[in-house]
């Protein structure tokens, strides 16, 4: 995997130039938290950009084999959540792995959850993306054997402290096979996720 370009923070230029120079010595690039003006220009100079607005994320995906030795399940909790599960889901799909997305499916309606736990239980690894008080990834971690990587999204309002008390009650989590990364760090976890899933 080449390094890959955070977009927030950089000019429009500065991120197309760097995509322009990676893409010379690598087929697939990842340019995370992008905006419609960095994704108007990238797209417009660099062949074969794909944009998809609700991650903010660019990606040349030009080598789509597949190198991961199972499947990658990415959830999350409601369609809140989406943005930072679809960062985690391009990530582990640009880094060589088969991916299955499945939405909105949070405690508050268990019911969801477990009408899923069949396709859960066929992952390698689980990504877990939730907000408010980030109950998910304990349950989906009662209910597999794999690695579940938790990821508390900024999703929630008043004691919800922009993901903080998601991301306390994840690394407080009883199921032992749950760790957690940074609060909207849907690459982080999609990056983990494929390592994991290496041979």
């Amino acid at each position: 995997m080449p390094e890959v370009i955070f977009a927030k923070g950089k000019t429009p230029e500065q991120v197309m130039l760097i995509a322009e120079r990676l893409l010379e010595h690598a087929q697939n690039v990842l340019i995370t938290r992008a905006d419609r003006d960095c994704a108007a220009l990238v797209t417009s100079r660099l062949p074969g950009a794909d944009y998809l607005p609700l991650s903010g994320v660019i990606r040349f995906w030009r080598d789509r084999t597949i190198r991961g030795t199972g499947k990658i399940t990415v959830v999350c909790a409601g369609t809140s959540d989406m943005p930072v599960a679809e960062e985690a889901q391009v990530t582990a799909e640009l880094m060589g792995n088969e991916v299955e997305a499945i939405h909105d499916i949070g405690v508050a309606g268990i019911h969801r959850l477990m009408q899923n736990r069949e396709r859960l239980c066929q992952a390698r690894v689980v990504v877990v993306c939730a907000g408010m008080e980030g109950a998910l990834p304990s349950a989906v971690g009662g209910l597999v054997s794999c690695p579940v990587i938790a990821v508390p999204t900024s999703i929630g309002y008043g004691a919800s402290f922009n993901g903080l008390a998601a991301l306390l009650g994840m690394l407080n989590s009883c199921s032992s096979n749950v760790t957690v990364v940074n609060i909207d760090n849907g690459f982080g976890a999609g990056y983990v996720a494929s390592l994991i899933n290496r041979p």
